[in-house]
């Protein structure tokens, strides 16, 4: 599993694609720090484009590079190796890459214009954590399409839908409920619809950690008496990380039965 997952980590560390990634949120941080030398002002700018961009990005290259390397994945596959051994170490390795792009990229700027040096040193490392997590949650759910769809544009469509509900469509449904049942105690619903998200439960996580939530409302002051609280912030990053185990259980549960 270690040298496949090396292999996976190389092999996209020299696709220009990964540069391009990495040059992306490198020169976004320095055009911020351009417009405003406050590193707590140029977080909070952040929040949106992390929340929206590294789904997308982690779905995209998930799906790419599950497709793209669907021959050599065979050849290992006729080799004395356990599919969840190949299927793993593939998946550790392009989501290992895409998180280092993202920290590498973001964190020289910050560090640059000394966020170890700013109270908001925390903040900015929440971002970066929510970013790691929400990269392996997306490669994880857009490998198990992969497996799910052998047609490749079907593959990439289920996959941008996938992101569009998570990160659009959703709040749409959530808003819409919270006004069709405003006249019912909601608090717990609005909890488990928070929960049931990931996009919406790290975008929570940064608006209580960057003390923005009076920003949410009534909403906001029922998200900080959980949230806010260390077993909040327990609960959060456990179901976070549920995001990551159970789409793999069931991305090696589907590799395990597949007929390549």
């Amino acid at each position: 599993m270690l040298k496949i997952l090396k292999y996976s980590f190389f092999d996209l560390a020299r696709s220009r694609w990964s540069y391009i990634y990495f040059l992306f949120y490198l020169l976004l941080g320095f055009i911020l720090f351009f417009l405003n030398h406050e590193v707590s002002k140029a977080v909070i700018t952040l929040l949106n484009i992390i929340i929206i961009l590294t789904p997308l990005i982690g779905t995209i290259f998930g799906v790419m590079y599950y497709y793209s390397s669907k021959e050599f994945t065979e050849l290992l596959l006729a080799q004395p190796l356990k599919r969840t051994t190949i299927f793993i170490g593939q998946y550790l390795g392009l989501s290992l890459s895409l998180s280092l792009s993202l920290i590498l990229g973001l964190g020289i700027p910050f560090v640059l214009y000394g966020v170890f040096l700013s109270s908001a040193i925390w903040n900015f490392t929440m971002l970066l954590l929510i970013g790691g997590f929400l990269t392996f949650i997306f490669v994880a759910l857009s490998f198990l399409i992969g497996l799910s769809f052998n047609d490749k544009i079907k593959g990439f469509g289920v996959a941008i839908l996938l992101w569009l509900f998570l990160a659009v469509i959703y709040d749409g449904i959530f808003l819409l409920s919270m006004i069709l049942f405003d006249d019912y105690p909601l608090d717990k619903f609005a909890l488990a619809m928070t929960m049931f998200n990931p996009i919406d439960l790290s975008r929570i996580l940064i608006l209580l950690k960057l003390d923005i939530s009076a920003l949410l409302g009534y909403t906001g002051a029922v998200f900080q008496k959980f949230f806010g609280t260390n077993f909040g912030m327990i609960i959060s990053m456990t179901v976070l990380s549920l995001w990551i185990l159970v789409p793999s259980w069931f991305m090696v549960k589907k590799a395990l039965k597949k007929d390549f």
